[in-house]
């Protein structure tokens, strides 16, 4: 989730509007959804998957942004760059309400709950969403000056690449059981060929910045 540079902003859904309205849609859907299913632990379990899909989708906008644009430039690849640090924010406040979703779930439903978690996953879960706080924290400019461009840039590459890998386990584990579960992987092998095939053709060999 990189920051993006001063007077970059060309039209209406652009900066913290699109942020805003992003994530107001979200929060209204994962209300929608829980009012459909009068509030039960069936309905908390849905928004559970709908912002894990949503978080996986701005998720790769975000990540890829960067790689698109020196691949393909054009109107919307330039639009996805402009916007990875509110994009990559949009996937935070995602994910936060996946958060909030599981702590609901859980009170609803300790059985269930414990049912599909493990000590893994609470392990492995707590360092993702660490990292999606202190990315989402350095999506500032005062915040990014204020640590430094190289601790910006390992923050936000290494901790890219461990959401990356973390969405692949969480999905990938399910494919066993729910074969269509394999399609929320092509994204993300997309990004991340994406990515590798534009790093591979700057001249510097220089990594590209997350987002």
């Amino acid at each position: 989730m990189s920051h993006a540079r001063q007077g970059e902003h060309e039209g209406w859904f652009e900066g913290w509007r699109l942020f805003l309205v992003l994530t107001l849609t979200l929060a209204a859907l994962c209300v929608a959804i829980a009012v459909f299913r009068q509030s039960d632990v069936n309905g908390v379990r849905m928004v559970v998957r709908f912002t894990a899909r949503t978080s996986l989708l701005f998720f790769c906008l975000a990540f890829s942004a960067a790689g698109l644009a020196r691949l393909w430039p054009n109107a919307w690849t330039k639009w996805q760059r402009r916007n990875r640090r509110y994009l990559g924010v949009t996937f935070a406040a995602s994910h936060a309400l996946h958060a909030a979703a599981l702590v609901v779930f859980a009170n609803m439903d300790p059985a269930g709950f414990a049912g599909a978690t493990n000590l893994a996953s609470y392990i492995f879960g707590s360092i993702g969403y660490a990292i999606i706080v202190a990315m989402t924290a350095t999506s500032f400019d005062r915040t990014a000056a204020a640590i430094g461009p190289r601790a910006w840039r390992i923050l936000h590459l290494a901790g890219g690449y461990y959401l990356w890998i973390q969405f692949m386990v969480s999905f990938g584990k399910r494919v066993p059981t729910m074969p269509l579960y394999s399609l929320f992987l092509i994204p993300l092998v997309a990004v991340m060929a994406v990515r590798l095939i534009a790093m591979a053709s700057r001249p510097s060999g220089r990594p590209i910045q997350v987002g």
